[in-house]
């Protein structure tokens, strides 16, 4: 039963469509960006430097246009939006790929096309959030994140692993043309979903301020808030471990573009197991979003320490496992817990922080790599991650009213602990208890034709009764 549990949100059609899609087109995806990594390598003859700035240009536009997009993805219809943006990728995959066949390639080409390529995720990636709820219920949305995230590390399983290869017979042009190539899948199955069976939410009209309204729905969440931080914490670092996994095996192992292969894809076994492990669970769980991420920067010291390069990809699987449970995590407590209308602008604000730092820490990992090595560069970000990680962790727990004992596994937890389990609420009421702007009691009135009227009136003294009024 739990087996069947894990892939039960498979028994919609419209998002088996769109799992399978993407579980085709993401190991492409993955090959680009180890293909994109190398080249870059290659033709700056291995600086760090290089290395995060193109990193850094490929997630700078969220940073810059985050929240525009996500106000632009509450107002558009997110199926076509999908078949826009992917399309494009295709493209600029494509035209990177001539040039680096044709041997024309310079390292400012490949600024330019990670630069456009961040463009278009400022859509792509809140689009992507965003369209998921509308395919499945809400009972399955934590299960399809989980999913989700599970065919993206298979991905990132098979992608390194096959790219390294490649890049060691043909090179890194016709990998970016096989990844080009390899967006059609996902525009296929988006162009078979039935629309008349998706969920779709009220869209936005066009008006001044959304985005302020946005950044005061979120700013009104204390949880939200203090989530944000940890995500932006952890991801400084983390969101380069790509970039430091490449460092250590070219400049410290003296390895190859296929043990560089090997060790992206060992990561991403672990990350696997982790987003499966997560598809099991029925609900987020907060503890396991502050035990993943604490977990995670452990495993980045214990990296940066292991003598050799066997040791060191052997860390890297439960380093993933954390990595992974962490995230899978965070995504559907954000995605469970916000206003439908408002879940553009909100995940797109989840994706800026947590994807957006890594513009400022890729040329921070470059210059810790460059100046004192890329193992030292790994401890710096894992005992940063720690240190950070623990802070908020009791500033949540602060917030929450509980005990951080309360929250350990093996304990029975109390009240509050359980309900700082369940992860933020979108509002009281999701609590049991009503909004303070939404004091009301249910009215049930006889009619004389023998049937019955029911309405919401306020309350004046404030409290739901427990009792029904009957006139």
């Amino acid at each position: 039963m739990r087996r069947i549990a894990m892939f039960r949100s498979l028994a919609n059609r419209n998002y088996r469509l769109y799992a399978l899609g993407q579980l085709l087109s993401n190991p492409g995806t993955w090959m680009q960006r180890i293909a994109q990594d190398w080249l870059v390598l290659q033709l700056s003859g291995g600086s760090g430097i290089a290395l995060g700035m193109t990193t850094a240009l490929q997630f700078l536009p969220l940073l810059l246009f985050g929240l525009w997009g996500g106000a632009l993805v509450d107002r558009l219809d997110k199926r076509r939006l999908l078949v826009c943006t992917q399309a494009a990728m295709g493209v600029l995959a494509v035209g990177l790929g001539i040039l680096a066949t044709a041997g024309a390639a310079q390292v400012w080409h490949v600024y330019l096309f990670a630069f456009g390529l961040g463009l278009i995720t400022v859509l792509d990636n809140p689009g992507r959030q965003a369209f998921v709820p509308e395919m499945v219920d809400r009972e399955h949305l934590s299960n399809a994140i989980a999913l989700n995230s599970a065919s993206f590390q298979l991905g990132r399983v098979t992608g390194p692993a096959v790219a390294g290869l490649l890049i060691a017979v043909i090179g890194s042009g016709p990998v970016f043309l096989i990844n080009g190539a390899s967006f059609g899948f996902t525009i296929l199955a988006l162009t078979m979903i039935r629309t008349s069976e998706l969920n779709p939410t009220e869209r936005v009209a066009r008006g001044k301020g959304q985005i302020r309204e946005g950044l005061r729905y979120i700013g009104g969440r204390r949880d939200l808030v203090l989530l944000l931080v940890l995500a932006a914490a952890t991801q400084f670092f983390g969101a380069n471990s790509q970039n430091q996994i490449a460092l250590m095996v070219n400049n410290v192992f003296e390895a190859g573009a296929d043990a560089f292969g090997v060790a992206a894809a060992f990561l991403a076994v672990g990350a696997l197991a982790g987003a499966l492990l997560a598809a099991r669970r029925d609900r987020p769980r907060l503890r396991l979003v502050l035990i993943g991420s604490l977990a995670f920067g452990a495993l980045q010291v214990v990296a940066g320490l292991m003598p050799g390069y066997v040791p060191f990809v052997l860390v890297l699987v439960p380093m993933g496992v954390a990595f992974m449970t962490y995230v899978t995590t965070l995504n559907a407590t954000f995605q469970l817990s916000v206003d439908p209308r408002m879940r553009g602008r909100v995940m797109s604000m989840f994706l800026l922080v947590f994807m957006g730092v890594a513009p400022i820490g890729a040329p921070v990992v470059g210059l810790l790599a460059d100046a004192f090595g890329p193992e030292t560069s790994l401890v710096i970000g894992g005992a940063v991650t720690l240190v950070v990680v623990t802070v908020i962790s009791a500033l949540l727990f602060r917030a929450k009213g509980v005990r951080p004992r309360d929250v350990l596994p093996g304990r029975r937890p109390s009240a509050d602990a359980e309900a700082a389990e369940e992860g933020p609420a979108e509002n009281a009421g999701e609590r049991g208890e009503a909004p303070e702007a939404e004091r009301e009691r249910v009215d049930a009135e006889r009619l004389p034709d023998g049937s019955t009227r029911v309405r919401l009136v306020p309350d004046e003294d404030g409290t739901r009764p427990d009792t029904v009024t009957r006139a």
